[in-house]
Formats: structure tokens, sequence, C-alpha cells
């Protein structure tokens, strides 16, 4: 579906409907408002994922500034730290993954692993905009991708710290399937 006919769909549209979606996005609340137009539009007009996807992305372009966007995570030492030594168990590894979505493409995940109990915690979201601000003109691994270099500088600071292993299964090439950090 080309750009005109999304507008034309958009418009005739209830404008409750409209209405919901909208406010969604606005909230940066990207997963409700790609299930609501897809459960809208799957009858009549055969709307599938990539198609929501396309118009709920016309929908950001047109809002532009005025979304509310979620904050950065956190990525100083500091930070890190603090939100490391409030997981439950002890921290025995810190290790990067890569996970990836529609609007941010590849981005990587920073992670303290646990034991007693066995757990992965979730330190911070490094999306591309996120670490280009934390590297601040600092240079990039040939090949790697911004929030790869980032998550790599930050979690082995953090493992220094914390005086652990640091492990991240494929900094050069987006992989979601790369082997995991076992003790």
């Amino acid at each position: 579906m080309d750009e005109a006919a999304r507008a034309a769909w958009w418009e005739n549209l209830p404008a409750g409907i409209r209405d919901e979606i909208d406010g969604y996005v606005l909230q940066d609340s990207l997963f409700h408002a790609l299930r609501t137009v897809v459960d809208v539009g799957r009858v009549p007009s055969g709307i599938g994922i990539r198609i929501a996807q396309d118009i709920v992305n016309d929908r950001y372009t047109h809002h532009g500034d005025r979304i509310a966007r979620s904050p950065d995570s956190p990525l100083d030492l500091e930070s890190l730290a603090f939100r490391a030594a409030g997981c439950p168990g002890r921290v025995v590894a810190i290790e990067v993954v890569w996970d990836g979505d529609t609007v941010h493409d590849w981005f990587t995940v920073l992670l303290a692993i646990t034991e007693d109990p066995v757990r992965e915690h979730p330190l911070a979201t490094v999306y591309s905009t996120t670490a280009r601000s934390y590297l601040d003109g600092e240079g990039v691994g040939s090949g790697q991708l911004v929030c790869a270099a980032a998550a790599e500088h930050a979690g082995r600071a953090l493992a220094e710290r914390l005086s652990v292993p640091f492990h991240f299964a494929s900094p050069d090439t987006p992989d979601d399937e790369a082997p995991r950090w076992r003790e």
C-alpha cells in the first residue's frame, strides 16, 4: 500500500479510532498503536503487520517532536553500578546481547547475570541514539554498530568495577541467537 492509499485509509477511519491510534503514538506506545491498526484494518482492508508498521510510522512522522519519547537508559558507570547493586542475588557476569524491532532496527541490551537466584537483569537498552550521545564522538570499531560499541564500552567498565567477567558473543555482527554467557 503506497503513501496515498495509506492516507486515504487513515482518513476513512472513524475519528474515535484515529484518536485512539494517535493517542498511543503520542505516548510512544508503538505496539499498542500497531495492534490497534491491525485489529481495525484486518477486515475488510486486509491490513497486516507490515502495512500497519507503515501507517503507524506515518503517524509518528506526522506528530514528530510532540511525541513523549521514552527516556534513554543511562550508560554512565555510576548509574549502571547502582542498578546492578539493586539486583537480587550476586552478580556473576555482565553480558551484552542483541535485540531488534521494526522501529529501532538492531540495538543492544546490557544485562547483569546473577546467581541465587539465577536470572538476567536488564540494566540498559542501548539504541543508536543513546549510544551516540554516550560515546560523544569516540571512535567505533571497524564495522561495529554504534549501539554495540557503546554497550561494550559501558559493559566492560561495569564488569571491571564489579570484578566479574564480561561477555559479548557477537560485538561486530548483530546476532540475537549468539551464544550466551555460561559460568
